[in-house]
C-alpha cells in the first residue's frame, strides 16, 4: 500500500500547559476527528484534577478516549496504550472520521508509531529490591549503575526518573541483555506502516513564560481541591507512593504531604518543580522527534491565542496528501 492511501491520523504533541487540550477540541470544530488521550494519570479514575483531565461537561461535548479506564491501584504500560490505542483508532478509522491523539505522554506516542519490542513482564521482587536500594542510595545512584549496563538507555533518562530507571534495570536483571539492545531486536506492531500520521508539536520559546505557566495552572489545580483529591486516594489504603498512579507530577508530592514528610506548601513547590522537569524532558524529546512539525505557542513574550495555533495546526494538516 503506498503511504498516500493510508487512512490519515493526527498526533498533538507537547509539554504540560501548553495548551494542547485546548487545540484539541479547537480542531475538532473545524476537522472529522475523534480525540484520544495519550496521558499515563488520565487513564486513571479518581485522577481528574492533578492530570488536568477535561472537565464532564467538556468531555460529554467532545468525548476523549483512554480517559477514565482504569482504577489508580492497577498498573497501565506502554504495551497497553499500544494495544488500546490501536482498537481505538481502527474504530474511529472504520466510521470514516480521523484520529487525533493527544497528550504529552511521550514514550506513548513513540511506542504507538515504532512498536514495541517484547520485553518480560514486571516482577515484583526485582522492583521491590530496587526501590529499597534507591530509597537507601537515592535514584541517581542506580541511574549511575544503568550508564555501565546501557549506556544509550541511561543518556536519555534524567537521573530522577525513577520508573523508567527502575524498568531498565529491572530488564537487565531478568535478561541478562540491556534494554536498548532488547528494542532494537524489534520493532513490534506499531503504526508507521498503517496510517498516514501527520505529527505536530507545540514548542514554547521562552522557558520563563512556561515555567510561570506550569506555577499558575498547579495553583489552580489546588484551588480546585488537588489536595482532597489526593488525600481521598490516600485513604483508600490500597495504594502506595511507589504505584504506578502516584507516580506522576505533583501527585508524588502531595502524597509526601499525606504521609507527613512534607508541608502543604514544600509539597507545592516540589510538585512546581517536577512538572517543570517534566516540560523539560518532553521538550527536549519532541525536539529530537522526527517528522515533528513544530508550531510556536508563544511569540517570545506571551502566548498565541488557541486561535492563533488552531490556524497553523489546520495550514499543516490541510497540506496534501493528508486532508
Amino acid at each position: 500500500m503506498s503511504v498516500s492511501s493510508l487512512p490519515p491520523a493526527i498526533f498533538l504533541m507537547g509539554p504540560t500547559a501548553s495548551g494542547k487540550t485546548d487545540i484539541a477540541i479547537a480542531l475538532r470544530e473545524h476537522l472529522p476527528i475523534d480525540i484520544i488521550s495519550v496521558d499515563s494519570a488520565q487513564v486513571y479514575r479518581q485522577m481528574d484534577i492533578g492530570s488536568a483531565k477535561p472537565d464532564r461537561e467538556t468531555l460529554k461535548q467532545h468525548p476523549h478516549r483512554l480517559i477514565d479506564i482504569r482504577d489508580p491501584v492497577e498498573a497501565y504500560s506502554a504495551g497497553d496504550f499500544l494495544k488500546d490505542a490501536k482498537v481505538q483508532m481502527a474504530e474511529i478509522t472504520a466510521t470514516g472520521r480521523i484520529p487525533l491523539l493527544v497528550g504529552g505522554t511521550m514514550l506513548y506516542f513513540k511506542v504507538l508509531f515504532e512498536g514495541l519490542a517484547d520485553l518480560p513482564p514486571a516482577n515484583q521482587v526485582i522492583r521491590d529490591e530496587l526501590q529499597g536500594r534507591a530509597e537507601k542510595s537515592g535514584w541517581p545512584s542506580l541511574h549511575e549503575e544503568l550508564k555501565l549496563i546501557d549506556p544509550t538507555v541511561a543518556a536519555r533518562l534524567h537521573p530522577n526518573h525513577s520508573q523508567r530507571i527502575q524498568r531498565a534495570l529491572e530488564v537487565y536483571l531478568i535478561t541478562g541483555s540491556p534494554l536498548s539492545e532488547l528494542l532494537s531486536l524489534s520493532k513490534g506492531t506499531g503504526i508507521e506502516d498503517e496510517y498516514q500520521v501527520t505529527q505536530l508539536a507545540l514548542i514554547s520559546n521562552n522557558r520563563s513564560l512556561l515555567h510561570e505557566r506550569i506555577a499558575q495552572r498547579f495553583h489552580l489545580m489546588m484551588e480546585q481541591g488537588f489536595e482532597s483529591e489526593v488525600k481521598a486516594l490516600y485513604q483508600r489504603g490500597d495504594l502506595a507512593a511507589t504505584s504506578t498512579a502516584m507516580r506522576s507530577a505533583g501527585y508524588r508530592q502531595l502524597w509526601d504531604y499525606c504521609d507527613g514528610l512534607l508541608s502543604i506548601e514544600e509539597a507545592i513547590e516540589k510538585g512546581i518543580i517536577a512538572s517543570r522537569q517534566l516540560a523539560k524532558r518532553q521538550i527536549t524529546w519532541l525536539r529530537n522527534w522526527p517528522n515533528a512539525r513544530e508550531i510556536l505557542v508563544d511569540n517570545g513574550e506571551s502566548y498565541h491565542s488557541c486561535i492563533n495555533i488552531c490556524n497553523q495546526s489546520l495550514k499543516i494538516l490541510r497540506e496534501p496528501p493528508i486532508l
